[in-house]
């Protein structure tokens, strides 16, 4: 098995959910699990990562990895949105996964609402990261596509076409399939 894997997918495809389960599992099989989130991730509990389908755990909350070192009994670290770690973060994950037997399982975004890879996600695809994308389907009623993209609305209901990459929430975004982000997101009338 790769030290280093990072589960990615559109909001609501279960990221967190499988975080937790397999925390679960390797726990339960006497396997010791780190759980790790962003400390600007709030949403759900400052301490614990919370799946929408109602399940959590206590997490380490931190702002940067890179003096972080996993407990010398920990099997396995399990980071939640990773997208809001730095590119640096990534190379010390890569340097504890080459260096020791830790197996290290990042879940997060790849994209943001502009089309933009995020900074830490491209770094673990520059470092080699197991990819392991997650699906689900476009949020736009009676679509059955993959979704791919994610669209930000402001308090209007109008879709948001720049900004700051990183803004946390829930209610603000929908996970979409590439049609309908080009529909809603560039018009009707582009052709690609």
């Amino acid at each position: 098995m790769a030290n280093l894997h990072f589960h990615y997918g559109t909001m609501g495809c279960s990221k967190s959910a499988q975080l937790l389960i397999n925390a679960y599992n390797q726990n339960k099989n006497g396997n010791k699990t780190e759980i790790i989130k962003p400390k600007i991730d709030n949403r759900f509990g400052a301490e614990t990562v919370t799946s929408r389908v109602g399940i959590s755990a206590p997490a380490h909350v931190m702002t940067t990895l890179t003096d972080w070192g996993p407990m010398p009994d920990t099997k396995m670290v399990l980071i939640d949105e990773i997208q809001f770690f730095s590119p640096s973060d990534i190379d010390h994950l890569v340097h504890i996964a080459d260096n020791s037997p830790v197996i290290i399982m990042c879940y997060g975004l790849m994209v943001d609402s502009n089309e933009t890879i995020f900074p830490a996600s491209r770094r673990l695809i520059e470092v080699g990261a197991k990819l392991h994308r997650m699906e689900s389907t476009c949020q736009i009623p009676g679509c059955m596509h993959l979704a791919t993209h994610h669209l930000r609305y402001d308090s209007d209901g109008h879709v948001v076409r720049a900004g700051a990459q990183i803004a946390v929430g829930d209610g603000m975004y929908k996970s979409v399939c590439r049609q309908h982000f080009n529909m809603l997101y560039h018009g009707k009338d582009r052709q690609r």
